[in-house]
């Protein structure tokens, strides 16, 4: 794991007042004088400065926080909430691709199949997972095990967290596009209850192809867009350090998805982020798990496709432009 040392921008007047506050406790021992009443109110002044900068958040400090090395990852949650996880590997088409994982597991004794994007903690786990960029066997790999679940009617859980679909040259070679289409049209008829929770990053189709689901939830610091802020500020405003703009314009934070439908729950998080209590973290994401899960198990394969389908095509606006005859 990475050190805890790393402070984003916006956590500096949070570190430096955590500084003052190890200098009066290292005082306290050292002089053997009670300082417990300036250490308290250190404390207060802590917490009262995390409250002030996590309540009035920019969507850009929101992606940031989503980016996190020492954020949970979609492994730390299933071990924190599951139990009895076997992971299931390969597409049976070319090979595994360890971006994305998947398995069953029991989720409060109930038998449940797990399909989540992964990262990597260290350089070389990095790198084993492609920084968390799936390729089309890891598209159809999740398919696979969606297809398994579906024939043994078990109920699917995917936790999304990519940057994006690794777009390089093999992976066009090998049809990623094709790969995460086919994704979006088999989970829309897929007979089995399916949830998925964004728990980071929720980059374009990358994300979306293990996100077609009967209820999308949402961790209160993730973000869901159809580009990173990099990608679109590079294209409207040829300036990557236009990005922070592209964020606000995208709606990508997660209250935002909230009021447009997007997503159907956000779960909260910890103050200062996941990172700072996992298993607070984990409690909340399994709780909402469960209550969305139990909803979903009351209805039968017909109305749990029909349901599906409207909460979809409810997505989005358009207008038909009237044809204009001579």
């Amino acid at each position: 794991m990475e050190s805890s040392a790393y402070v984003l921008e916006f956590e500096k007047p949070l570190r430096e007042l955590s500084r003052q506050l190890n200098e009066l406790r290292q005082r306290s021992i050292e002089t053997n004088v009670d300082l417990s009443s300036e250490v308290r109110g250190m404390e207060l002044k802590i917490e009262a400065t995390r409250k002030e900068i996590y309540s009035s958040l920019s969507s850009w400090q929101k992606v940031q926080i989503a980016r996190h090395p020492r954020r949970p990852y979609a492994l730390d949650y299933i071990n924190a909430i599951c139990e009895g996880f076997q992971e299931f590997h390969g597409d049976r088409q070319f090979r595994d691709d360890r971006a994305i994982i998947g398995g069953t597991a029991f989720l409060e004794g109930e038998a449940v199949m797990i399909v989540a994007q992964q990262k990597g903690r260290d350089p070389k786990e990095r790198i084993a997972r492609n920084f968390g960029m799936p390729q089309p066997e890891g598209y159809r790999k999740a398919l696979r095990l969606m297809r398994l679940a579906e024939k043994f009617r078990l109920p699917v859980l995917t936790f999304i967290d990519t940057p994006g679909a690794f777009p390089g040259i093999e992976s066009e070679a090998r049809h990623v596009s094709e790969a995460i289409a086919v994704n979006l049209r088999e989970m829309a008829m897929l007979r089995t209850p399916t949830i998925s929770v964004v728990v980071g990053e929720g980059g374009s189709g990358g994300a979306l192809g293990i996100g077609v689901t009967d209820r999308v939830l949402i961790l209160e610091n993730s973000y869901y867009s159809v580009i990173s802020p990099e990608g679109c500020a590079a294209i409207l405003w040829k300036d990557g350090s236009a990005a922070p703009k592209a964020a606000e314009a995208l709606k990508l934070s997660a209250d935002n998805l909230e009021k447009l439908g997007v997503v159907d729950e956000v779960i909260p998080e910890p103050s200062g982020g996941a990172h700072n209590d996992p298993a607070q973290a984990a409690g909340a994401l399994r709780y909402a798990v469960l209550k969305h899960l139990n909803d979903l198990r009351a209805l039968d394969s017909t109305r749990l496709l029909a349901t599906r389908h409207e909460r979809f095509r409810h997505l989005g606006v358009f207008e038909e432009a009237g044809v204009v005859r001579s």
